[in-house]
């Protein structure tokens, strides 16, 4: 089994790319005229997306909205290849994201540079064709019927071209990776600040998720959570923690390793998932070190 039902109306999907339980979700919002797809995977996940709707019963033909939080490849990777499958969806990203997705080879050789042998697992990207992409402004709600709405919600910081999705029926946002990490075997958050990280985005980001005071998270990785707004101040405390520590550390030029060990000292959530991190194989192969050179690089700018 593939899929998880959290509500009358909304679903998980297990992606398991490569196997990976429990890393990479998609969301399924079921309305009573609409159905929508929260998140794609990269491409090696796509038949397990496509195999968790048939489990509840969901007709490709009959899927009509795709939306994605951000360009990068664990989360949209397969977006290309799932669309040769949805013949009447339309796929929904930022306006920064979309040329990316329409023409994906600079994103492919990016993504290659920047995760080497990973991108190997995750597949190559195949190009959404262009009248197939709409860039939806911050703050449109799309009904799909029955009172489930999902509105668009601008989220910068962790990347450029980010956007969150408040389903409010549930009073859950997809927070993409505006909230981090979240690590449901362990219950701890993981930031993920690759560079060009922008940290006052990233707060203005959480702040802004805060104010709708939603009940749940739905992240990409991995899963459903209660107590959002906990959530979102502590991920907020978390980036806070981490800023005031690199920033000293960049000062003295410290190493990424030194850097890494202060952070294990200072960060209780991080300690906790040390072992974890180090035995999985997408999160060991660079998440929390990019996530510190992001944090570097935002700090080199100021500094400079």
């Amino acid at each position: 089994m593939h899929t998880q039902r959290l509500s009358d109306h909304l679903y998980l999907i297990d992606l398991k790319p490569a196997g990976l339980e429990k890393f990479i979700s998609s969301y399924i919002v079921k309305g009573t005229q609409k159905i929508a797809i929260v998140e794609t995977g990269p491409t090696c996940s796509v038949e397990n997306l496509l195999a968790g709707l048939q489990e509840i019963d969901i007709k490709t033909k009959d899927v009509d909205h795709v939306m994605v939080s951000h360009v990068h490849i664990d989360h949209t990777g397969g977006a290309g290849t799932l669309f040769q499958h949805l013949p009447n969806a339309k796929l929904w990203v930022h306006p920064r994201g979309a040329p990316h997705l329409i023409n994906p080879q600079k994103l492919w050789t990016q993504s290659r540079q920047v995760l080497g042998k990973i991108v190997e697992i995750y597949g190559e990207i195949q190009p959404v064709p262009a009248d197939r992409v709409f860039t939806p402004p911050d703050d449109m709600i799309i009904d799909l019927g029955g009172s489930v709405q999902i509105q668009v919600l601008e989220t910068l910081g962790h990347a450029s071209h980010h956007l969150s999705y408040h389903e409010k029926k549930s009073q859950g946002i997809f927070s993409g990776d505006s909230a981090g990490i979240y690590v449901p075997q362990l219950d701890v958050t993981i930031p993920t600040t690759p560079a060009p990280f922008h940290l006052e985005l990233a707060l203005a980001s959480l702040n802004k998720l805060r104010q709708l005071k939603p009940q749940r998270l739905y992240y990409t990785h991995f899963g459903p959570v209660e107590n959002a707004v906990q959530k979102l101040e502590a991920y907020e405390a978390q980036l806070n923690l981490w800023a005031k520590a690199i920033s000293k550390a960049v000062k003295k030029s410290d190493s990424l390793e030194t850097m890494y060990t202060m952070i294990l000292e200072q960060d209780p959530q991080m300690r906790t998932a040390a072992n974890f991190v180090k035995k999985h194989v997408a999160l060991r192969q660079g998440v929390v070190m990019r996530s510190i050179s992001g944090f570097v690089e935002y700090f080199q700018k100021i500094l400079a």
